[in-house]
């Protein structure tokens, strides 16, 4: 499975360099508002150190690595939700998306211009959270009003959607998110068909200055946002957009001499790789042969016939067993013929849990 991310953010606080730098799509980034129109999209190869190793020990004819898609969605501005700038588009866009990337500008620079005219990162947000929930109360008041007549009919099953659909109304009415309303788990159904784009998770994504990438301690405007994300369970990571545009011009080689010469641990990539992934439930396994290695993203708790159907559904429907071979087992070992005789290769049923970074070959019949 692969899974789709949407950068939001208010125009010019560089959602569309690093959608550049990230997706290297060659989006227009300009230093004026809207410049992004229609929502760009690009495919992001996710960097993954252990599928490098198992091409380096099994030589496969080709490296298939995950993907993120990522979506750049235009600048959003107060009133979207009533449709300036184009802002009903905007926010259809949102809610095809698995997680928000809410880009926030967290450096002053008088070159580039500021729509609200100065820096206030949680000033910021809430023009975008803002017209967020007026979206999702639109959208929560029609089918209020569409259950409000089928309810008379006295099914339970509708009676149940209208109560929750009151309910949640009454909490985006008072400016929360759906995504911190406390849902019974009889509701989640429910929920999945609204819609809301608020219930969506969300990674902030503080766009600051070069030398505060590993550390924005002094930054008061990142210490506004962690302490604003932390208070609803989000999280935060930091990234310096200019930097990614040039490192995303680099080779592997080049890109991990530049980012040492800086003093940053981290690419802006793979700190939005790991957070998307603890975000979204998600883990890696791999399949490795002399065709092909190649890395699969499944959520945390999906059994061996599931991972195997997001191979192909004939996998899945014909499941018999996965052999299996821990990835630290396997680069111990350094082949799948010497993991099998150091008895490291597992035979696993329809029950088993798959894990992160396991090494698998399906059997299954059709």
């Amino acid at each position: 499975m692969g899974f789709k991310c949407g950068i939001v953010g208010l125009p010019n606080v560089g959602k569309s360099t690093l959608f550049n730098a990230l997706t290297s799509a060659g989006a227009e980034a300009e230093n004026f508002p809207f410049c992004t129109i229609d929502p760009n999209i690009g495919m992001v190869a996710v960097p993954d150190q252990r599928l490098d190793k198992l091409s380096e020990l099994v030589s496969p004819e080709k490296v298939v690595p995950a993907f993120i898609e990522i979506v750049d969605i235009a600048g959003l501005v107060k009133g979207a939700a009533e449709g300036k700038g184009r802002g009903n588009a905007f926010l259809s866009n949102i809610r095809e998306v698995d997680l928000i990337l809410h880009v926030v500008r967290c450096f002053d620079d008088d070159n580039i211009m500021h729509l609200e005219g100065s820096i206030d990162a949680i000033r910021d947000i809430h023009i975008i959270e803002d017209e967020l929930i007026l979206k999702d109360i639109e959208t929560l008041e029609k089918r209020e009003k569409r259950l409000s007549s089928q309810v008379k009919s006295g099914d339970k099953e509708i009676k149940r959607e209208f109560e929750l659909c009151e309910s949640l109304l009454k909490f985006i009415e008072e400016g929360n998110s759906a995504r911190n309303y406390d849902f019974k788990d009889e509701y989640e159904k429910y929920l999945k068909e609204f819609f809301l784009i608020t219930s969506k998770p969300v990674l902030y994504i503080c766009n600051v200055e070069e030398s505060e990438v590993n550390d924005a301690s002094g930054n008061e405007e990142v210490k506004k946002v962690k302490e604003y994300a932390d208070k609803f369970g989000d999280d935060l990571i930091l990234v310096c957009a200019k930097i990614e545009s040039e490192i995303a011009e680099l080779d592997k080689e080049e890109k991990a001499l530049f980012l040492e010469e800086l003093g940053i641990e981290s690419s802006g990539l793979d700190k939005l790789v790991r957070a998307a992934y603890a975000n979204l439930g998600l883990i890696t396994y791999f399949t490795a042969g002399p065709k092909e290695a190649r890395a699969w993203t499944i959520t945390k708790e999906t059994k061996a016939p599931g991972a195997a159907g997001v191979i192909h559904t004939d996998f899945e429907k014909g499941f018999i067993r996965a052999e299996t071979i821990a990835y630290d087992d396997y680069v111990a070992t350094g082949s799948e013929n010497a993991a099998k005789d150091a008895g490291k290769m597992r035979s696993e049923g329809k029950d088993y849990l798959v894990k992160d970074g396991d090494v698998m070959l399906f059997r299954f019949n059709v």
